[in-house]
């Protein structure tokens, strides 16, 4: 799989200066666009679109010094419709101007090449299981909330915090399944990921009871899922989660992520410093050609 994950970053760099295709990106790493982006953002720590984005305003950044060529046939060729695009492009990496650079000069910042390597590690094991569930429907309360990747997300705080506890009763009545009790679902993350974008966040219960009309209701397809399973200091219990599932579950296992939300559920202690947590991920079992694609490309 990092084999797969360095063709492709190799395939980036060749590329800065055309259209990246995400698409073909997944075809070289052996899986789908969804998981690729996933897999990307866990193992590199920001969005792929990010990435790409400093790269091409790291190499563009010698171009300008190199004082060879137009400002704007270098805007142009890393796909700014305008020079002005570019300069704004540029100042908010850099910190300075391309104009002012070629005039006065300036310290410039640079996004170096990124590749992936084994780290050996896993002397701590991740306790999961596989889960077949039919169409379930989570039941409860929704709102759109920022994406925060460290510590506790304020909006949802708030969130939770306006719900009365007559509603959380009704809701822990409605549960009948698993995951039971509250559960916390993030739907319709963007794909980028990137920490500040806005998704769905869900507060309710998994149930298949009759639901309330003044509920909010999201029914979800029938498939599999893996669940993980960790107890530590709460929110980085659940947050680390979904970190190593990505970092080391995923590229060990033969799955892949599928669409669908990501449910947890958090039994917090009265002190609120600790969380026996899960994690229930939608995902897909990797085509067996596939998995032999990567064993060969691997040696």
């Amino acid at each position: 799989m990092l084999d797969r994950l360095n063709q492709a970053m190799e395939h980036i760099e060749r590329h800065l200066d055309q259209e990246i295709d995400v698409a073909e990106l997944a075809r070289i790493a052996v899986t789908s666009e969804y998981h690729f982006r996933r897999m990307f953002s866990a193992l590199a720590g920001i969005p792929l679109s990010e990435y790409v984005r400093r790269r091409r305003l790291t190499v563009a950044a010698a171009d300008v010094l190199a004082g060879e060529e137009t400002l704007l046939d270098i805007a142009v060729r890393y796909g700014y419709g305008s020079g002005e695009a570019f300069a704004r492009a540029f100042r908010a990496m850099h910190g300075v101007g391309p104009g002012e650079v070629r005039r006065i000069g300036a310290s410039l910042r640079s996004q170096p090449r990124m590749s992936f390597r084994l780290i050996i590690e896993g002397s701590g094991d991740m306790r999961y299981r596989i889960v077949e569930k039919e169409e379930l429907r989570l039941v409860g309360r929704k709102a759109r909330v920022p994406l925060v990747y460290e510590g506790m997300n304020p909006a949802i705080a708030e969130f939770v915090r306006s719900i009365d506890k007559e509603t959380t009763q009704r809701l822990e009545g409605l549960s009948d399944q698993e995951p039971r009790g509250i559960v916390n679902a993030a739907d319709q993350i963007t794909d980028g990921r990137a920490e500040g974008t806005e998704l769905d966040y869900y507060y309710g219960v998994v149930t298949g009871a009759d639901t309330p009309e003044d509920l909010d209701v999201l029914t979800v397809p029938a498939g599999t899922w893996v669940v993980f399973e960790s107890s530590g200091a709460f929110p980085q219990a659940l947050q680390y989660l979904w970190r190593d599932a990505f970092t080391q579950w995923f590229p060990s296992n033969p799955y892949r992520s599928r669409p669908g939300p990501e449910i947890s559920r958090a039994v917090v202690s009265q002190d609120g410093a600790h969380a026996d947590a899960e994690l229930w991920l939608p995902v897909e079992r990797i085509a067996e050609q596939a998995r032999i694609g990567r064993g060969v490309d691997a040696g």
